[in-house]
Order: structure tokens, then C-alpha cells, then sequence
């Protein structure tokens, strides 16, 4: 079992731990903070590493907790997205096989960032062809008594890795780049995802 925040795309390294547990419970009750993988995710493009970022509406509010955080969809980010993975991942192997099953994240204005979040796991987990019980936290729990990964959101994890290479579109050009957006590992490995995030040797 282990307590996970959900995040847009989520790195690889979160994959990695939901591949090996038995039981997911997700935090919904924390508050909101900025600069983490809650409203964003890494590709790999023509340029390297670049960052997709879900725009938000910012509340007057200090504290805001993350499952009242709206998304902003002033500036069609949705599209812009949709539209970089394209170039960036087009001649990737499994890109046409997968992107499909993507666009409901970019084609519906989806109000609230959680409701983002948990649709883009879903389908991920159906890519995977990943099926692992999952609850929802009631209450915040400085300390709970499971394994605690929330700080895998962060966008300079505290937990040391180290990832095994696999072929990247852009890697020629730029090198190996770990701990990328799931979807850099979907689009480049296909069906043997699953596989790879159960293979690697990461202590949590």
C-alpha cells in the first residue's frame, strides 16, 4: 500500500511505485502547492527536456486545498499541449497507438485540477493494462502509518534513483533523460511499459 499524490502525467518514478504495490491510496485533502507535479509534467522534444504546465486560478486565499483548485483554460493551454506532444512524439514506435486514448485530457474543459489529474491516471492505468485497487484519503495525515510517497510530486524528489536507460525519440541529440513524464515512456516502449516500471531496482 502506498499514499501518492495525484499529479498531471505523473514521472516515471511515480509509475514506478504504483507499479510494485498492491493498493493506491491517493491524498485529496492536502493544500495546493505551487511549482510541483500536481499542474505539471516533463517531455522530451526537439529541444530536450521541456516543461507542460496546467495553467490555474489563483485564490485569494493562503491555503488552498488542492481538490478546490480550478484550472484556467483562458489561453487554450489544453491545445498547446496536445499539439507539442504531437511534434515531439509523432515518429516515436507507439505514439499512434496510444494518443487516442489521450485526447479526452485536452478535448474536455475539465473544471477542477484533481478531476484532471485522476482522468489522466485512469488512462494511463488502462494503457498499462494496470488494474490496483485505489482509495481516497478523508482527512490529512502528517504521519500516516503506510508507505508515504506524496514527495514524489515534488519536482526535486528527496528519494534517490536511478532509472534504467530506454530509447528516446530526441536521445541522439540530447542524451538520456530519466524521470520524464509516463507518457515519454509509453510512446517509446509501448506494451513493455509495464515491464520496464517493474523491473527497476528503486528503494522507496
Amino acid at each position: 500500500m502506498v499514499l501518492l499524490q495525484p499529479t498531471y502525467f505523473s514521472p516515471i518514478l511515480q509509475y514506478v511505485a504504483v507499479a510494485n504495490t498492491d493498493e493506491i491510496i491517493f491524498e485529496t485533502e492536502d493544500n495546493f502547492q505551487k511549482q510541483t507535479y500536481r499542474n505539471r509534467c516533463y517531455i522530451y522534444t526537439a529541444q530536450g527536456k521541456q516543461l507542460l504546465n496546467v495553467p490555474v486560478q489563483h485564490s485569494k486565499e493562503i491555503k488552498q486545498k488542492t481538490k478546490e483548485v480550478k484550472i484556467d483554460y483562458k489561453d487554450d493551454w489544453h491545445k498547446q499541449h496536445l499539439k507539442t506532444l504531437k511534434t515531439a512524439y509523432s515518429s516515436s514506435p507507439f505514439y499512434e497507438f496510444y494518443i487516442d486514448d489521450l485526447l479526452p485530457v485536452f478535448e474536455k474543459k475539465i473544471h477542477f485540477l484533481l478531476d484532471l489529474n485522476f482522468l489522466a491516471h485512469e488512462i494511463i492505468m488502462d494503457a498499462l493494462q494496470l488494474k490496483i485497487p485505489t482509495k481516497k484519503t478523508t482527512e490529512y495525515d502528517k504521519a500516516p502509518s503506510i508507505l508515504d510517497l506524496r514527495n514524489l510530486a515534488e519536482d526535486k524528489p528527496k528519494i534517490p534513483y536511478n532509472l534504467e536507460r530506454y530509447i528516446q525519440v530526441f536521445s541522439e541529440n540530447h542524451g538520456f533523460i530519466p524521470n520524464l513524464s509516463i507518457l515519454d515512456l509509453l510512446f517509446m516502449e509501448g506494451p513493455n511499459a509495464l515491464n520496464y516500471l517493474e523491473s527497476q531496482k528503486i528503494i522507496f
